[in-house]
This record gives structure tokens, sequence and C-alpha cells, in this order.
């Protein structure tokens, strides 16, 4: 197995600081105010040849109360799930009340435990140390981790109690099956969505906008299918961003759609489709994913209030009539099972593989029933199509005057794509490209025999010229 490290400790010690610098990336979002991390965050790192896994935890002072409660139930539940802990300490605040109460919960795990004192920088570690050592702790590492200072001592003290293993499958493990992103506004019902999915609370749910931060990458297996869901922070309208971090969260979640296969985008069912919902579901189209719209909070509603909901769809999202739309309760689990149906037919039509052949004779037949139209008293001929990439698929048709190409016909070829190969979910790109004249710029060279032929014409084509011009006109 591959080993577990959970990172525990109270708010603002460095745990994120430490988790990307062995992670070596920034998938923890680090801010110098505490509270930033409220779910467990997953990653992979290595030391040499040995592979291990590590979980950033969100603060735990002992006190906590409403959403602080709830962030302390995910760092108890990394602790369960670790093979040894890191404790980390701060160095130039001392042993506080909050550190005292976490090594007394550890002693009762039957956890390896390691206690690290952070931000030393600048201070005689043996001096900054003193105060921990009342602990009973036989050893405390001395740390930086924004400098990497002491790190590698750390895990490698940390890898010696676990043997290494020739091959390890766990959830260390890099996500090799399909991407799922949970998008949408705050408070919409993200989180709940993603625990109902995973049939776990494992992400942080909380009545109030903006509880999760960070993107969230889960894997897990359902009927033996791998799958990696990501959960991300609500994007609002950016004139209502004010905080920094929150600008950095809906980063995050812009790269999560990136990165993701398919994508869940979650509205609100008791309100309105409003112009986020549209921007949002814009940004997912222009990243070229495949998307399953899902109206949550649908349990409840009046007959009245559904027929207008269904209507205001409708007439507001027809620029994505290719996704299919559920209506779900994430609460209750209503609904959240036939999602993957979709998800599996999203997926599908993003991956397909296409064909030069298929794809020429439905251009054919496309261009048979509806032929593009004259420019300039020319034809636009659309001669062969082949494919160009998946996810999203790109299919480019070769032909003259293509640039010339209405947006309607686009269309309607889109359309015609869709329709024959079973597209469900996908957005579907079509790009021209103009087939070039091979003899254009180049000059034939004659031969001397050519040349002396060609003066004799100029010369005949000169003096018949001439004659027409001096012949008597009839009528004179």
């Amino acid at each position: 197995m591959v080993p577990v490290i959970a990172l525990v400790g109270r708010p603002n010690v460095g745990k994120s600081t430490l988790f990307n610098r062995l992670t070596k990336s920034r998938d923890a979002l680090v801010a110098n105010f505490p509270g930033l991390t409220r779910d467990r965050q997953y990653g992979e790192a290595t030391l040499g040849d040995r592979r291990f896994m590590l979980i950033d935890t969100g603060g735990v002072n002992g006190d906590e109360e409403g959403i602080d409660e709830a962030m302390a139930q995910q760092s108890m539940q990394a602790i369960d799930e670790a093979d040894a802990v890191v404790l980390m300490l701060d160095a130039r605040a001392g042993l506080m009340p909050a550190d005292q109460g976490l090594i007394h919960h550890l002693r009762s795990c039957s956890k390896p435990v390691f206690i690290v004192a952070n931000k030393i920088d600048g201070a005689d570690p043996n001096v900054a140390m003193a105060e921990f050592y009342q602990t009973g702790a036989a050893n405390i590492y001395p740390l930086t981790a924004s400098h990497g200072k002491g790190v590698r001592k750390l895990v490698e003290d940390v890898l010696e109690l676990f043997p290494e293993a020739e091959e390890a499958d766990g959830p260390g493990a890099k996500a090799t099956g399909k991407k799922i992103a949970v998008v949408g506004r705050p408070n919409v019902g993200k989180s709940t969505l993603v625990n109902r999915m995973l049939g776990e609370e494992r992400v942080v749910v909380y009545d109030q906008p903006g509880t999760t931060r960070d993107s969230i990458y889960i894997n897990y297996e359902r009927e033996g299918e791998p799958y990696t869901i990501i959960d991300t922070a609500g994007v609002r309208k950016r004139r209502s961003i004010s905080e920094t971090v929150e600008k950095f969260s809906i980063v995050k979640t812009l790269k999560a759609i990136d990165d993701a296969n398919v994508v869940i985008l979650v509205m609100d069912g008791r309100e309105n489709v409003v112009d986020q919902d549209l921007h949002l579901l814009g940004q997912v189209i222009d990243s070229g994913r495949a998307v399953v719209v899902a109206i949550n909070k649908w349990d409840g509603l009046s007959a009245d209030q559904k027929n207008r909901i269904k209507t205001e769809l409708d007439r507001r999202l027809q620029f994505i009539d290719f996704a299919e739309i559920h209506f779900i309760s994430a609460l209750h689990g209503t609904g959240v099972g036939h999602l993957y149906e979709s998800i599996e037919k999203a997926y599908r039509s993003a991956t397909m593989a296409l064909q030069t052949r298929r794809l020429t004779m439905i251009l054919e037949g496309a261009v048979h029933d509806h032929a593009p139209p004259m420019i300039n008293g020319r034809r636009i001929k659309l001669r062969l199509a082949h494919p160009g990439g998946h996810n999203p698929p790109i299919i480019v048709i070769h032909g003259n005057q293509t640039s010339k190409v209405p947006g309607s016909y686009t269309r309607y070829l889109e359309k015609v794509f869709r329709r024959e190969l079973d597209m469900v979910g996908t957005p579907l790109r079509i790009e021209f490209k103009t087939s070039e004249n091979p003899y254009e710029g180049k000059k034939n060279p004659l031969t001397k025999r050519q040349q002396e032929r060609k003066q004799r014409l100029v010369t005949f084509t000169k003096k018949a010229d001439k004659k027409k011009k001096n012949a008597p006109r009839k009528g004179r």
C-alpha cells in the first residue's frame, strides 16, 4: 500500500504550504490568514523512488462552531484514514491550548505521530522548540515549509516506518477514469451533490455561500468503473468578488473545467435561470467540455413553479439543445443516479473515434439535401471531411471559398453531424480549410520553341487588331 500521511494542526501553521512543497504543485490554496482550507485535499508526492499520499486538512482549534465544526470533522476523518500523522506547530506562536488538545487526541489514535515546529526561519531552533518538549515528545522536527528547510529529513523518517512496495494501488494513484467537475453559483448544492454521488460526507456542506474554496479531486469507483469527481468553488459575478482568496478559487474552478471530461452545471431550481448561470454555461462550452445540466432543489416546488422553470429553461437554453437536463434533489438523492446515464453518453460522444470515410459521406448527404449558398456567382464546394480531435470533437472540412461559409450553414452542418453520429451532451466544432491551388505563384518556364511561337502569336494579334482598327466602317 502507498503510505498515507495526514497534515494536521491549528489554522495557519503552514499545512497547505508543506502540502504544496511535497506534491510540487499549487493544488492547495495558500494565504496569510486562518481558515482558508476547509475540505480534505489529497495529493501524490514522491521522495526519490518512494511514492506516498498526503492529506491536507483544515485547522482545528477545539472550540469550533458552525462551519468550523464541519471543518474539524474533516480533519478527524483524515486522521482516521492516514497511516501516519504530521502535527504541525507554529514556532513563532508557541504551544497553544489547541495544540495540546490535538496532541491528547492523537495519543489515543494509535497512529505514528511526528511533531513539527514550523516557521523557525530567523530564530535559533533550540530556543524556538524548547517550549514544545513539555508535550513529552522524544523528537521534534524543526522546519521551514516555505523554504523547504528540514522537509527531507522529516519525510525520510516517516517513510522508514512503511515497507517499500514494488507496485502500489491506493488513493494516491493518479486518476485514470472519467473526470467529472461539478460547477455552479455559490450555495446551489454542489458539495451536497458530490457527497450524494460518493455516498459519504466527503466535503464540507454548510448553509452559507462560499463554503468550498478549493477544487477538491476525489477518486472513487462505481460499479467497477473508475471516476474522479471535482468539487469546485462557486462562481459569482466579477463585481461581487472582493476577497483575493475568492479570485484564486475561481481560477481553480476554471482550471477544473478545463481538466474535466464532463461538467455538471448545477442550478438552483427555486430561482429563475440567471445571467451568471448562462455565463458559466458559456464558459463550459467555450472550453469544449461535455456538459450535463442539473436543476437542484426540485423537491418541494409546486406544479406551477415547475412548469414556469421548464418554460424558462426551454427559452433561455436553446443554444445548448444538445445537453441533457435533469431535475434532482441532491439532499434527498432524487434523480441523482440518472446523472450517470447522461455522463456516460456525454463522455462517449466527446471521445468517440471518428472516421474520414464516414464523415465525408455525412458531408455529401448534407450538401445534397441543402447546398451551400452562391458567393459572387460561384458555388461554395465542400469536398472532404476528416476528424481533427476529440473532447471536444473537431471535424475539419476541406473545400473552396470556405472562409465565406455563413454561420447559419455551419450550424446546419453541426446539427447534421450531431444527428448522424448520435452525439449527446458535447459541443461540436467544425473547422474549414480552403484547398490551395498547387500552381499558384509558380511560373512555367518556356522552351525556346515555345517562346518563338508566343512571339509570333503576339505579332499576329497586334496586326489583326491594327487591321481591324483601320478598316472602313459601313454606312460611310
